[in-house]
């Protein structure tokens, strides 16, 4: 978008994409991904963070291109401008005590570091990788440009080898752009608006979350060798009686050897268990791919289905040249599942599922969407707390890191591209749509958490072109993977929708006494039976209510209960709770999901009292009413649904009453 966006701004700023095309075509995406393994290290491979304080300047934004015309990037930014510091990964919005919160348009961090000479092996490689840059992000390194990358919260990398001083300093810089328009993905609006001293630059989006941007996540420089493991796919099955794994894969490599004419290479496969006992191996055949078989497997199963979810094996992928040579080392981690689904229900290695969790937010006080790995494990505490099984990485995808820890704790994931209220479906915007779409799965298909791919939220799919477009975006993430079930979270009615003939799981949002019949408590059970009943007649295919709630004030009480209260949160989810048992008899809903986790930031409103309330935690991640229950409802789920045990302090003790309820002193 950055070339977009620099033309635009030369000649005035951003234009306002109104076009609408009326025909729109199925086109290849011009650019796939390729590697962004995860950096780990290993015999063969090194990792360093540049994560910490960068430097930090924001661009006029009349003047948002000046930093390309100057070339900042070619010396210090302290040469230039007076600078910030700024932690890195954070979002930067909310850290100063200025207005940066709603600065729109370019800004640029760079920092100094070191590289090792031991790092200038003629067989070796390093790369820079960003795990998220929002929105979009140019780099330079030693004052080269090194890479260019368009679309947040989704990792990009290159080769930096030949950019490198090796036992120097050397200087990263990048240029981050946060202005959405009507062809990035989310979509936004750019307008210039009167005000005291002139015009201002405003942006605008329909979307209610707070278009935080920055590094938001880990900046790594990392070594390969000089011929490496560049992609490694897997997939998982079992048989009939889940007693046996298989594991399949797919590895490619790239480097000097892989491009010769006689091309020997081959890997030796290697999986342990959780106690580093190995329990299958396999010398791959000539095109790098084959099955282990693991006998007496221990399945992967979701939080509460299994006394030990999140079991994950660790296979060692080691690459060899033809005369036994190992040119590399990489490890990553397994959970062996197989994933079913029909008209009726979704199923994991033959065994029903019922969701029950929450949409969430990457989302939090003064780092705004920055990576944190103590807030991280907060979460994944609170989850498991509250009885979830699931979230949807609503509406863009979430960290790796997380990514990492719902595979471990048995967190089901339904990952959520960054499409959110889409609308005005254009070729430039289905391109788009498409590409963050295949750098989502390129990235997290190996995740044995990730069980559902969701194309969009709340896009405006009885528009003209909904249908078409849609079609187009669902057929080609197939493509993509066909081993799990696609969805979208639909907000328009069910008699006008366009989009459900191409999903495989319907997700409806609908919030009833809130944003529909607001305070009315009497008119939510009925409506949520009969709209989902009204999905899966028109669809024929599983439903789950992917968002249902009411914003609520921590600490407000008021009874009767009342808009606002936590009362009246609580009041709302019971409602919803009796509609839900009515539509589990029914044999085709299979899900509930609470809107919100916890309280996040939206853009400034006088509909929002500091942000969005909804959360059934507050933004520091402490219970409202809610919470606990919530908690008494997944937990009697789980043990109705999965047989499991209640916690110890589930419910509070009250009062022994036995059969007639008298007591005298001898009861004492």
């Amino acid at each position: 978008m950055l070339t977009l966006s620099l033309m635009s701004l030369v000649v005035g700023w951003y234009v306002i994409h109104t076009a609408i095309a009326l025909i729109i075509v199925n086109k290849d995406v011009s650019q796939t991904t390729r590697g962004m393994l995860y950096p780990r290290e290993s015999e063969t491979r090194e990792v360093r963070s540049l994560d910490g304080i960068w430097n930090f300047v924001r661009s006029d934004q009349k003047n948002p291109t000046q930093g390309i015309r100057d070339q900042w990037y070619a010396e210090d930014l302290s040469k230039n401008q007076p600078i910030i510091p700024m932690p890195v990964p954070a979002s930067y919005n909310d850290i100063t005590t200025d207005d940066l919160r709603d600065h729109v348009g370019t800004v640029w961090y760079d920092r100094k570091f070191f590289v090792p000479r031991s790092w200038a092996k003629e067989q070796q490689r390093v790369w820079l990788r960003f795990g998220s840059v929002h929105y979009e992000a140019y780099v330079w390194v030693n004052g080269q440009q090194a890479m260019k990358h368009e679309m947040g919260h989704l990792p990009f990398e290159a080769e930096v080898t030949h950019l490198l001083k090796y036992g120097e300093e050397n200087r990263i810089t990048v240029m981050c752009d946060n202005a959405l328009i009507q062809t990035t993905v989310p979509q936004g609006k750019i307008t210039e608006v009167p005000n005291d001293d002139g015009v201002t630059i405003v942006q605008s989006y329909t979307f209610d979350f707070f278009n935080y941007a920055g590094i938001h996540r880990s900046v790594h420089l990392y070594t390969t060798p000089k011929t490496f493991i560049e992609e490694v796919e897997i997939q998982t099955k079992l048989n009939d009686d889940n007693s046996v794994g298989y594991v399949t894969y797919s590895i490619n490599v790239n480097g000097s050897a892989a491009n010769e004419a006689d091309n020997n290479l081959y890997a030796r496969i290697q999986l342990y268990n959780k106690q580093g006992v190995m329990v299958a191996n396999a010398t791959s055949d000539s095109q790098l791919g084959g099955t282990l078989k693991v006998d007496k497997v221990k399945p992967w199963w979701p939080y509460l289905m299994d006394p030990e979810p999140g079991y994950l094996y660790e296979m060692e992928i080691k690459l060899h040249a033809a005369n036994e040579e190992l040119l590399d080392v990489y490890r990553l981690q397994v959970g062996i599942r197989q994933l079913s689904w029909n008209n009726a229900q979704f199923l994991i290695n033959g065994k029903q599922v019922y969701f029950r969790g929450f949409g969430r937010h990457e989302d939090s006080d003064i780092r705004g969407k920055g990576l944190d790995n103590a807030l991280m494990t907060r979460d994944f505490n609170l989850l498991k707390w509250i009885g979830a099984n699931a979230y949807r990485t609503s509406h863009y995808p979430y960290s790796e890191e997380s990514m990492q820890f719902a595979d471990r704790h048995g967190i089901m994931i339904i990952d959520e591209c960054p499409s959110v209220d889409t609308e005005n479906f254009s070729q430039e915007l289905l391109d788009k749509h498409k590409s963050s779409l295949e750098q989502l799965v390129h990235r997290d298909r190996n995740h044995a958490s990730v069980v559902m791919w969701s194309i969009a939220n709340e896009p405006r799919t009885r528009e003209t072109n909904a249908g078409t477009y849609f079609q187009f975006v669902a057929n080609y993430t197939r493509s993509l993977d066909k081993t799990r079930p696609i969805t979208a979270a639909i907000a328009q009615p069910h008699t006008e929708d366009k989009a459900g003939n191409s999903l495989d799981i319907i997700s409806f949002n609908r919030y009833n006494a809130w944003y529909s019949n607001p305070g009315r408590l009497d008119m939510v059970t009925q409506r949520v039976i009969d709209e989902a009943s009204g999905w899966y007649k028109k669809y024929n295919k599983p439903v789950i209510m992917a968002e249902y709630g009411a914003d609520t004030m921590d600490g407000l009480h008021m009874q009767p209960a009342y808009v606002w209260s936590e009362e009246f949160q609580s009041e709302v989810f019971s409602r919803h709770f009796r509609a839900f048992d009515v539509l589990r008899r029914k044999g085709w809903f299979i899900g509930e999901f609470v809107w919100n986790f916890a309280d996040f930031k939206t853009a400034q409103s006088y509909t929002r009292v500091g942000g969005n309330k909804k959360g059934v935690f507050t933004r520091a991640r402490q219970p409202k009413a809610a919470a606990h229950l919530l908690r008494k409802r997944y937990f009697a789920l789980g043990r109705e649904l999965e047989d499991c045990s209640f916690p110890e302090d589930l419910f509070t003790y009250i009062a022994e009453v036995g059969d007639s309820g008298k007591r005298d002193a001898s009861d004492l």
